[in-house]
C-alpha cells in the first residue's frame, strides 16, 4: 500500500476514534447524568451552529462561485432533513422498549454527512503534502472532540442507552473512512465535489438545532437554568470559531 494511503487511513481512524470522546460521561451517576444533560444539548446546539456559520457556509462561499447555488443546497439540506424527520416521526411505532426520539436519528445522519466531507478533506490533503496531512489532521481532530462530546449528549438525551449511543456515534463518525477510501480512489478530482456536500451538512445542521434541539431546551428550561443553558450554547459557538481560526479547515 502507497505511504500517503496508508497515512491517510491512520489519521482518518484517529479522527473517527474521537467519537469515543463522550465516554468519561458514562461514568458518572444516573442522576448527575441526568442533570448535565441538558447542558450538553445546549452546548451540542451551539457546537452545531457554530460550525455551520463558521466553518461549513464560509467554506461553501469561498470556493463556489456561483452563490445561488450555496443558498440552494443550503435550503436543500434543511428541507431534506425536514422530511427525513417527517418520516421517523410517522412511522409506525418501533417495538422497543425504549422509544427512541427522532431527532436522535437525525443527529446521526447530519453528522455522517459532515464526518464524510473530513474524510475527503484528510485524503486530499495528505496527496498534496505529509505537511499539509498532519495539520488537517490536527484541525479536524481539534473541532471534532467538543462536537462528539455534544453529540454523545444529544443521543443519550434522546433515548438511546449509554452503549448505543456510543456504537451508534462511532458508526456516524467512521463515514469519515468512507470519504477518505473515495477520495483516495479518484485522486484530487473529488475535492472540488465534496464543496457541494459542506452546504447541504449546514442546512441539515440548522434543522437540527433549531427545529429538534432548541425546542428541547426550551420545553425544560426553568428561569434559573435558562441563563446557563445559553452560556453553554456561546461556549458551544466559541469553540468553533476558536478552531476554525486557529485551525481551521482548507482545501
Amino acid at each position: 500500500m502507497d505511504k500517503t494511503w496508508l497515512y491517510a487511513l491512520i489519521s482518518t481512524l484517529f479522527v473517527s476514534v474521537i467519537s469515543f470522546s463522550g465516554v468519561f460521561l458514562i461514568s458518572l451517576k444516573s442522576d448527575v447524568l441526568k442533570k448535565i444533560l441538558m447542558l450538553l444539548v445546549a452546548f451540542a446546539i451551539g457546537a452545531l451552529l457554530g460550525n455551520t456559520f463558521f466553518h461549513l457556509l464560509p467554506e461553501s462561499y469561498f470556493h463556489i462561485e456561483n452563490l445561488a447555488a450555496v443558498s440552494w443546497l443550503t435550503l436543500g439540506g434543511f428541507l431534506f432533513f425536514l422530511l427525513i424527520d417527517q418520516y421517523l416521526r410517522n412511522r409506525k411505532p418501533r417495538q422497543d422498549k425504549d422509544q427512541i426520539k427522532s431527532y436522535g436519528y437525525l443527529s446521526l445522519y447530519a453528522d455522517a454527512f459532515h464526518n464524510f466531507t473530513d474524510g475527503i478533506l484528510i485524503a486530499v490533503a495528505w496527496l498534496a503534502s505529509p505537511e499539509l496531512g498532519l495539520a488537517s489532521t490536527l484541525a479536524v481532530a481539534l473541532h471534532e472532540i467538543p462536537q462528539e462530546i455534544g453529540d454523545f449528549g444529544v443521543l443519550l438525551r434522546a433515548g438511546f442507552s449509554k452503549g448505543k449511543a456510543l456504537l451508534y456515534n462511532f458508526y456516524s463518525a467512521s463515514t469519515a473512512i468512507l470519504g477518505t477510501l473515495l477520495a483516495l480512489w479518484m485522486g484530487e478530482a473529488i475535492d472540488y465535489l465534496s464543496l457541494y456536500i459542506l452546504p447541504l451538512a449546514a442546512g441539515g445542521f440548522v434543522y437540527l438545532a433549531a427545529a429538534n434541539l432548541l425546542p428541547e431546551v426550551l420545553r425544560e428550561a426553568s428561569r434559573r437554568s435558562m441563563w446557563l443553558n445559553f452560556l453553554f450554547m456561546l461556549a458551544g459557538m466559541a469553540l468553533m470559531f476558536l478552531f476554525t481560526v486557529h485551525g481551521g479547515h482548507s482545501h
